[in-house]
């Protein structure tokens, strides 16, 4: 029975390790030293690493986990990330196995030019997206490469997913996102009463990740930009166009303002 594990990195960053039997697979090692510690310590073996993007916190470990693991790193085609180990580069719609399982492989640019999700059909029995920095709790991946056509476009590609996929996200900034979702949509219950679960989550010490799609697309309002109330708000804070590209532009500067 494959499991996933979650160690907190940094001061907000997530790396997932999905561990079957005595083996492991690490999304997004920002930190390798962390992850080694944790494989040694219950006598797993690495056998691959899945990146999303080539920011640091998200591949810093690389290096290090593979001179010890010898593990095969998958990354992006055209990534910046220099891997001196075995590697193979993944593209859109590619499908991958890794531990028995297959993983498709779907491109998401927005926050970066060259960022991946990894889609799960069968992880834990059910359908398990890994999204990196597009889709976060509440959230998007604020654009550092992309355009707002085309991070509207990957949230698009991500929400034509099973409702019932689990969202992995790589950092905890779901108490920052409700913060900023509440004031756009202070009208949507669904999200004030998730709002005060996540609060008293987080109290507690509790991750508030994973998340649900059929949950976001309820809370986050980057997933529904084409809601009258979502709409309404935007173009009252921006007078924007009433245009699905323009109101998403004008959504994300608003939270990057806020």
């Amino acid at each position: 029975m494959k499991k996933i594990i979650g160690l907190p990195a940094f001061t907000d960053n997530y790396i997932w390790i999905i561990i079957d039997s005595k083996s492991a697979i690490v999304v997004d090692p920002g930190d390798g030293q962390l992850v080694a510690d944790y494989l040694n310590s219950n006598n797993l073996a690495l056998d691959s690493i899945l990146i999303t993007h080539h920011h640091a916190d998200h591949t810093g470990g690389i290096k290090l986990l593979q001179n010890i693991f010898n593990a095969t790193v998958y990354l992006p085609e055209n990534s910046k990330v220099q891997v001196e180990g075995v590697f193979k580069t993944v593209k859109d719609l590619d499908n991958i196995e890794v531990l028995g399982l297959n993983a498709r492989v779907i491109a998401t640019p927005g926050h970066t030019l060259d960022h991946v999700c990894y889609h799960f059909s069968d992880l834990e029995e059910q359908s398990v997206l890994f999204t990196g920095d597009t889709l976060f709790v509440a959230g998007c991946g604020r654009l550092f490469e992309g355009t707002p056509a085309q991070m509207l476009e990957s949230l698009d590609k991500l929400s034509e997913l099973p409702i019932n996929t689990l969202i992995y996200c790589a950092h905890e900034y779901t108490l920052a996102n409700l913060a900023f979702a509440k004031t756009v949509d202070p009208g949507n219950i669904a999200l004030l009463d998730f709002a005060v679960l996540c609060k008293e989550q987080r109290q507690a010490g509790i991750k508030t990740v994973p998340s649900t799609l059929a949950l976001e697309q309820q809370i986050n309002p980057f997933l529904r930009i084409r809601c009258h109330d979502i709409q309404q708000s935007v173009q009252k804070h921006s007078a924007c166009e009433f245009q699905d590209i323009a109101i998403f532009a004008a959504l994300r500067k608003w939270k990057n303002e806020f």
